[in-house]
């Protein structure tokens, strides 16, 4: 069975969220609204800096470049080291850009069963063990499509259908 996973938003922490789920065997899809990757560092003004010191705000297996040799890098140098980290690692490959979350439930269980549920137990699945039923049912709006498309996440992606 194939272990699909979708993650919204392909801002630092949607990027390695996915980078650990294709380490774990998963077929992460990433939702993101905007053009491309970064998140609020992709809204930011130009001059904006980092407030933490670059060696504090770097990935645990990616440093930064030895051309940047500023304590607080910039905007652009930032947006630069989050395209190379999501090239070194594939990434980008699992981002659907124009692709807006609009709206998430939980299908197939009702609320008297999802309340007996001990949810994040810490034994690495989601609501506890013993294999839930129930699936993540997304609706996407898609920018280029101008539609949206609904899907159940263990991941499977619809086609949109225009009248």
């Amino acid at each position: 069975m194939e272990k699909k996973v979708a993650i919204v938003g392909a801002g630092i922490s949607g990027l390695v969220a996915c980078k650990h789920l294709v380490e774990k065997g998963f077929k992460p899809v990433v939702f993101e609204a905007g053009s491309c990757i970064g998140g609020v560092w992709a809204q930011t003004l130009g001059s904006t800096k980092l407030q933490s010191t670059r060696l504090s705000y770097q990935f645990s297996d990616f440093p930064w470049p030895e051309t940047v040799t500023e304590m607080f890098p910039s905007h652009v140098q930032v947006m630069e080291y989050l395209e190379s980290y999501s090239r070194h690692f594939d990434l980008l490959r699992y981002i659907r850009f124009g692709a807006k979350v609009v709206g998430m439930e939980l299908a197939g269980v009702d609320e008297d069963e999802m309340g007996c549920w001990e949810l994040w137990s810490g034994n690495g699945e989601a609501f506890s063990s013993g294999g839930r039923r129930g699936m993540w049912r997304l609706t996407v709006q898609l920018e280029k499509e101008q539609c949206n498309e609904v899907g159940l996440y263990s991941l499977h992606i619809f086609p949109c259908k225009t009248s």
